[in-house]
């Protein structure tokens, strides 16, 4: 073994970290496409689901909201819960992340590029 390759040694563990994790990152992008949550306002008369990468996939509107002197209300509570879809979106998208860097004995709040 010739003298002074350790260091390479180290590199080279750390080039197949690295590898490794961004195959983790890639799998978890593709999973958080997967993941939904629903979000909702009016005690539930409107639905709005996310998936955990913020997109939204569906909106349920209970047809009793529409009453034609009650628009802005009805435009209220889309919003509010298309932002409340939004919200638990980024909290689980936020979870899952902290899943991965645990798993790969990383702090829990380290920031990784997403």
């Amino acid at each position: 073994m010739i003298k002074g390759l350790g260091g390479m040694a180290d590199m080279g563990k750390m080039m197949k970290a690295a590898q490794e994790m961004q195959e983790k990152m890639t799998a978890l992008q593709e999973d958080l496409k997967a993941i939904t949550v629903v979000g909702e306002s009016g005690a539930g008369l409107v639905k709005a689901t996310c998936t955990a990468k913020g997109d939204l996939t569906a909106l349920d509107i209970d047809p009793s909201i529409f009453k034609p002197d009650e628009k802005e209300v009805v435009e209220d509570l889309i919003l509010a819960a298309i932002k409340d879809a939004q919200s638990r979106a980024e909290e689980r998208s936020r979870q899952e992340m902290q899943k991965l860097t645990e798993s790969m004995g990383l702090p829990a709040d380290m920031k990784l590029p997403f």
